[in-house]
């Protein structure tokens, strides 16, 4: 055969590799946009909110500094668990952290069994180990199976279109504040608060919680 036949043949090769690699990279890049107007953000909550009171927080699971709030975070939720609400909802950054959106994928994945907060936990206080991984569902498989989740469904459910769509829901509901991008970004009832420790957390929550009582 000529030169020219295998010439012809290498390139369709290469242009069809090429087709297949576009086709894989597509299939696990976060969508921009939401396919269905109708999804809502997320409502992952915990506390008792005796006093009406919420504190949401808008977070990546990669940000470092989200790392270093979560112990805070913990703290603030343990000292105020009768009393307010706390809210978390996804804000991955994905110029800067390229597992972000794996992350919040692997949360919400855990949270259609009932594990949001479980995985939550595991992500941060485990965030060196998969933020530089690259390939990070491997890792969030195994904390799958350490929380107990149906490891089949949990795959399935991270490489979903839903999960997809609820956390570019979050990323929207955020787009609606007017804010900068930027985690941890945290709303006490709405207002943007930027505490540095427990003790501004609680001057802050305090303060809300005795105007709420006086009104």
């Amino acid at each position: 055969m000529s030169k020219a036949f295998w010439a012809i043949i290498a390139v369709v090769l290469i242009v069809f590799g090429g087709i297949l690699l576009f086709k894989d990279n597509k299939a696990n890049a976060p969508s921009d946009s939401t396919s269905s107007s109708n999804v809502q953000p997320t409502n992952h909550t915990e506390g008792k909110g005796s006093t009406g009171v919420v504190l949401v927080e808008y977070g990546d699971y990669q940000c470092p500094f989200c790392g270093q709030y979560y112990p805070i975070v913990k703290q603030v939720q343990q000292k105020y668990n009768d009393q307010i609400t706390f809210q978390f909802r996804n804000l991955p950054l994905l110029q800067i952290h390229q597992n972000a959106f794996a992350g919040a994928r692997a949360a919400e994945a855990a949270a259609l069994q009932n594990k949001f907060w479980e995985m939550h936990d595991k992500l941060y206080e485990n965030q060196e180990t998969w933020s530089a991984s690259s390939n990070p569902l491997s890792v969030f498989t195994t904390y799958a199976g350490q929380l107990g989740l149906n490891v089949d469904t949990f795959k399935k459910d991270f490489a979903s279109s839903k999960v997809n769509d609820i956390i570019n829901a979050d990323i929207k509901e955020f787009g609606k504040t007017g804010q900068e991008l930027s985690t941890p970004t945290f709303f006490l009832d709405g207002k943007k608060i930027s505490p540095k420790s427990v003790d501004e957390f609680s001057k802050y929550i305090d303060d809300r919680i005795a105007q709420k009582q006086k009104s």
